[in-house]
C-alpha cells in the first residue's frame, strides 16, 4: 500500500485506507483531541492532549520530551497521512488541524477501537465527559443492541 485511495475530501476511502489510519495509536489519538472541535486547533494544543493521554498525565504535565515526540511524529507523519485521505486540513502556515469530510468515514471504526483504551485512563475519562451520554456509553448500548 504505497499511497492512500482518497487525495483530499469528499472520496470514499477503501477498508485498507481505514484500517491503516487508525492502526497507529497516536493517530487514533490525534482523531480524538480533534473530534468535538468547532474550528481548527493549534497543533501544540493536540501534541499535549495526546502526550498526556499517551502517559495517563494531565496535559501540563507531559514532560517536554514527551511533547516534542508527539509533535514532531504528527507534524513529520501522522497529520500528513489523514491530511492525504481527506480525514483532516492542515494549515502548515498556522500550524492548526481540522477534521475534515473524510472523518464521518473513520468515525464508525474510532468508535471500535476505542474499546482497546484502558477504563482507568485519562483518555478513557476525556472520552467518557465528550458528551453527555459519553461515547463509551453509546459503544456499551450498541454492543447490548447486537447482542439482543
Amino acid at each position: 500500500m504505497d499511497t492512500l485511495a482518497s487525495e483530499q475530501g469528499g472520496d470514499e476511502l477503501s477498508a485498507d485506507t481505514i484500517l491503516e489510519l487508525l492502526a497507529n495509536r497516536r493517530r487514533r489519538y490525534l482523531l480524538y483531541a480533534l473530534r468535538g472541535q468547532d474550528g481548527p486547533i493549534e497543533l501544540s494544543t493536540i501534541a499535549e492532549q495526546v502526550a498526556g493521554w499517551e502517559h495517563d498525565v494531565p496535559p501540563d504535565e507531559v514532560a517536554k520530551n514527551e511533547y516534542k515526540s508527539v509533535y514532531v511524529s504528527s507534524v513529520q507523519c501522522h497529520v500528513p497521512k489523514l491530511a492525504d485521505a481527506g480525514v483532516v486540513d492542515h494549515d502548515e502556515d498556522n500550524h492548526t488541524v481540522v477534521l475534515s469530510d473524510n472523518f464521518e468515514q473513520l468515525e464508525p471504526y474510532l468508535r471500535v477501537v476505542v474499546k482497546d483504551e484502558p477504563e482507568n485512563s485519562t483518555l478513557h475519562a476525556a472520552l467518557q465527559a465528550e458528551s453527555e451520554e459519553g461515547l463509551l456509553g453509546q459503544i456499551r448500548e450498541n454492543v447490548a443492541r447486537l447482542k439482543h
